[in-house]
């Protein structure tokens, strides 16, 4: 985590210093929740439509935080430790971290997306641990507040470091690459995500490819090269760096080749003259080109295949992403977390995939975010749904309707079941579910259906 004086701290967000006599005094991190504040750390109050942390200066005070931020619109308070101020605390977290950054000689890659970032963070994160120091992102700590939190928990000695951007806008992943400055920018794919605020998928090529704008000079990009759409706009950047391509195309330079799959997880070879192969301890064909993503950088970084190997066989995976849940007489595929068209295609998909189970029922909520074609795109997985692959479809939502409206036509009425409320699903799931079933549950992060798992998990059910 970050160590400076409170003098350097005011010096590197550009603030003014109230409290001199106690400037040569050592921050130890920093902390924007005062529930959560810990000693000796600097307290930034953020603000909010409906929040403002300045009204917690005095609990943070007691507390033993060592100094604050202050925006200068904001009334002094009368307390011990130094202010820093600043026009917006915001922006000073957001200038501390990417001065912390500058000083730092840290190897940094930046992973954006529409889907599988997180995911190749966890596989890369893995696999440079096995010999650098590694740091990344926790969770999914990605946006305008997240990504300055996870540079600034980072310990010098840190030799490589695994930062995800997320965004909803354009102008968002610009910001947060010039805040991290990564030697090494991902892309995994573009998609349908942020439809609702971008209109376009041109304008999410164009936001995503906002990561080049921090990348630094001759700093590999390494991107999905089966979107014809990537590469158009990849073509009119205006910079020019190294590019690595992972896909299934022949012309990209990683091609992954399935080689078995199974609930334990996948092994799979590259397309290269010695053929390596790999196993990953991940549930899902889209797991392979998350990992191949995670490959290219890591070897555009030095490492070996036996060190990649290694890496990832050990990945600690982000929870409620295809990750099974076993309970008593069943078992739950978690990938609760998000949901949008390619990522739920991906997961019913390995819900296909999946061997030795007697039953099949997937469980899925409303994809928000979409925009207008939001109603057309839950159709569309409606029509997708392979009625000889799946036993069950339950839907939760207005916009999930859509699936099963559209799965009712080729599926008996029956086994095609919709409802508004969680107790409702929950009640007509319990009556179907059979010994030695699996559950895919997957929906928007709005949806919460980790409730839905949480209550599955509690063991009353009789089959």
């Amino acid at each position: 985590m970050i160590r400076r004086s409170i003098i350097e701290i005011s010096e590197m967000v550009k603030g003014v210093l109230i409290g001199q006599e106690h400037s040569d005094e050592i921050i130890q991190g920093i902390c924007t929740d005062s529930r959560n504040i810990q000693e000796n750390q600097l307290f930034i109050p953020l603000q909010g439509e409906n929040f403002d942390g300045h009204v917690f200066i005095d609990k943070v005070a007691e507390s033993g935080a060592k100094a604050a931020l202050w925006s200068r619109h904001v009334p002094l308070p009368s307390v011990a430790i130094p202010l820093i101020l600043v026009e917006d605390t915001l922006v000073g977290l957001q200038e501390l971290a990417k001065a912390y950054r500058s000083q730092l000689k840290t190897t940094i890659v930046g992973i954006t997306g529409s889907n599988g970032k997180t995911s190749t963070k966890d596989i890369l994160a893995s696999i440079l641990s096995v010999k650098y120091k590694t740091h990344k992102t926790f969770q999914n700590f990605n946006n305008q507040i997240g990504v300055p939190l996870t540079l600034l928990e980072m310990e010098e000695s840190a030799e490589m470091a695994v930062v995800e951007m997320g965004m909803f806008r354009l102008g968002e992943i610009q910001l947060l690459t010039t805040i991290a400055a990564p030697d090494v920018a991902v892309i995994t794919n573009i998609g349908e995500a942020h439809m609702e605020w971008l209109k376009t998928r041109e304008n999410v090529v164009r936001a995503k490819l906002e990561i080049l704008e921090g990348l630094k000079e001759n700093g590999p990009f390494i991107y999905f090269g089966d979107d014809p759409l990537l590469q158009r706009g990849i073509s009119t950047y205006p910079q020019s760096y190294p590019k690595i391509t992972f896909g299934q195309d022949p012309e990209n330079d990683y091609k992954p080749i399935l080689e078995e799959i199974n609930d334990e997880g996948i092994t799979f070879s590259l397309d290269l003259p010695d053929h390596p192969s790999f196993y990953l301890p991940m549930l899902g064909k889209h797991q392979m080109l998350n990992a191949t993503a995670a490959i290219a950088a890591a070897r555009s970084l030095g490492m070996s295949f036996d060190e990649i190997r290694i890496g990832l066989k050990q990945v600690e995976a982000t929870g409620m992403r295809n990750e099974l849940v076993h309970c008593k007489g069943f078992t739950i595929l978690n990938d609760a977390y998000k949901s949008n068209p390619p990522s739920l295609k991906a997961a019913l998909e390995t819900l296909y995939a999946l061997k030795g189970y007697t039953q099949k029922i997937a469980v899925l909520g409303d994809m928000t975010g979409l925009g207008e074609e939001a109603p057309k795109m839950h159709e569309e997985i409606g029509e997708s749904l392979d009625e000889n692959l799946v036993d069950y479809i339950f839907t939760l939502g207005t916009l999930a309707n859509h699936i099963a409206e559209k799965a009712k036509e080729k599926f008996p009425a029956e086994r095609v079941i919709s409802v508004e409320s969680k107790e409702a699903l929950l009640e007509k799931l319990k009556k179907v579910i059979e010994k030695d079933a699996i559950i895919l549950v997957k929906g928007s992060r709005e949806m919460r259906l980790e409730d839905v798992i949480h209550q599955l998990q509690k063991g009353d059910i009789k089959i």
